[in-house]
């Protein structure tokens, strides 16, 4: 029996809501996913992608006016890069706060997202929540293109497994990353 969109985003946020992993399509490649502020549940993650737990992971939310709650001074900019961002674009921040220590990189830095994918945006504006979104591979391997491409281990290794788009054969690709310092400069990163 196939789910439709609001059963499937129901199971995905029953999952995460009990600090569970899951792995689910977003406005780029598929990704593994799970509450961002509980330190176990992104544990978990480090663990299901053998990935160092010195390597920060990103998170998506559902709108802009969500970042004051996790990044300290947010620049002006932002906002505006989030507005004519033509692809997917990933926003490293300084000073992160209210998300799990293990995301957070050098100057308690954070990247986020805005997706622009139906799926993953109803999915984070319900959760109300950051939620991490990294690809879903094993460190070092390549990213998956399609739900095709994602190893056995990485299925197995979730509590639950969207089916939105598990048929979609298109490839897709990561996102577009910036730093943005509190000062105003950036850096392209990828």
């Amino acid at each position: 029996m196939k789910l439709t969109l609001q059963d499937d985003i129901n199971k995905a946020l029953e999952t995460l809501k009990k600090g569970g992993l899951i792995l689910y399509p977003t406005d780029t490649i598929w990704g593994i996913g799970c509450d961002a502020t509980r330190p176990e549940a992104v544990k978990r993650v480090f663990e299901l992608k053998h990935r160092a737990d010195h390597k920060a992971l990103i998170v998506l939310l559902d709108n802009v006016d969500r970042l004051d709650h996790y990044v300290v001074d947010v620049p002006a900019m932002a906002f505006e890069l989030v507005e004519v961002a033509v692809n997917p674009l990933t926003i490293v921040y300084e000073g992160a706060y209210n998300v799990a220590p293990e995301l957070l990189g050098e100057n308690d830095s954070l990247g986020v997202r805005i997706p622009q994918d139906d799926f993953a945006q109803q999915l984070c504006a319900r959760f109300g929540k950051p939620l991490v979104s990294t690809s879903a591979n094993v460190s070092g391997e390549p990213s998956p293109a399609c739900f095709a491409e994602i190893a056995k281990e990485i299925v197995d290794g979730v509590d639950y497994v969207v089916n939105h788009r598990q048929d979609d054969t298109t490839p897709h690709k990561a996102s577009n990353i910036i730093r943005l310092n509190r000062n105003g400069t950036f850096k392209i990163i990828r």
